[in-house]
C-alpha cells in the first residue's frame, strides 16, 4: 500500500478583506502518494499555481490542514517557522521556465541547493552526477545553460529539483515551453522519477495530451478541487 505524501483537508485561500475579498479555493481535500503522478489542471486563474505554492509552503493558506509526509505543517496557521527548511529537506520545484543561473556550469546549477543544505561539495557532486547520468547529459556536466537544447535545460531543471532527496515534486507547467515530443518525454520522465524515487509528483498542466501519462487528474471546479482517475485509454473517470 502507498504512503501518502501529501494530504489536505478543507483548503481555504482568500486574498483581501471586506468588500475586496476575492476567493480563490473554498474547498481541497485530496491526497497524493508516493509513486503517483497527478496532474493538476483548471481555467487560467483558478488557482492552480496558488495552490501549488500553498502546498510547497511559498503562499500561507487562510484556512484548513495540511500534511507534508508524516508531519503535520498547517492547521489554520503555519505549525513551524521554519517553512523555508521544511522547502529544503522535503520538496523539489520545476517551473515553466529552468531559471539555471547562466554563468554556472550544469554540475554547479545542479549542487547549488545541496551545497546551501550543508552537504559537502565531493558528496553534493556525487550525487550530481549520478542525476545527470540517471537523465542520460552526464556528458554535460560542464556544460553552461546556454549551450543546451530546451529540453536538456528541463533535465537539468529536474535533476536539480531532486538534488536534496525531496519527498515531493511540485511541477508548474514544465513542458509549456517544450515541442510536443519533448514534452511528452518530461513527463514520462516525472512519471519515471515518482516510481523509481518513490516521490509524489504533483504537475499543472494545461495541455490535455499528457494527461494520460498521469495516474490521477486533480481539477479546481468552481473553487472545489475534484479528483478523477486516469483510464488506459486517457479518459477521466
Amino acid at each position: 500500500m502507498k504512503k501518502q505524501s501529501i494530504r489536505v483537508e478543507n483548503l481555504v485561500k482568500r486574498f483581501g478583506k471586506d468588500e475586496s475579498l476575492v476567493s480563490i479555493i473554498e474547498g481541497a481535500n485530496f491526497q497524493v502518494n508516493k509513486g503517483e503522478l497527478v496532474a493538476l489542471i483548471a481555467p487560467s486563474g483558478a488557482g492552480k499555481t496558488t495552490l501549488l505554492m500553498m502546498i510547497g509552503c511559498v503562499e500561507e493558506p487562510t484556512s484548513g490542514t495540511m500534511w507534508l509526509g508524516d508531519e503535520k505543517v498547517y492547521e489554520n496557521r503555519w505549525l513551524t517557522k521554519e517553512t523555508r527548511k521544511i522547502r529544503r529537506e522535503k520538496i523539489g520545484f520545476i517551473f515553466q521556465a529552468h531559471y539555471l543561473i547562466p554563468f554556472l556550469n550544469v554540475i554547479e546549477n545542479v549542487t547549488l541547493v545541496s551545497q546551501v543544505n550543508g552537504v559537502s561539495k565531493e558528496k553534493a557532486n556525487e550525487k550530481a552526477m549520478e542525476l545527470l547520468e540517471y537523465f542520460d547529459i552526464g556528458d554535460k556536466a560542464e556544460a553552461i545553460p546556454s549551450s543546451l537544447s530546451g529540453g536538456q535545460n528541463q533535465r537539468v531543471a529536474i535533476a536539480r529539483a531532486l538534488a536534496n532527496h525531496p519527498e515531493i515534486i511540485l511541477a508548474d507547467e514544465p513542458t509549456a515551453a517544450l515541442d510536443l515530443a519533448r514534452s511528452i518525454d518530461v513527463v514520462k520522465m516525472l512519471k519515471r522519477i515518482a516510481i523509481e524515487q518513490d516521490v509524489a509528483v504533483i504537475m499543472v498542466t494545461h495541455d490535455e495530451a499528457m494527461l494520460p501519462l498521469c495516474d490521477r487528474i486533480l481539477k479546481i471546479e468552481n473553487k472545489i478541487v475534484v479528483s478523477s482517475k486516469v483510464e488506459k485509454d486517457g479518459k477521466l473517470v
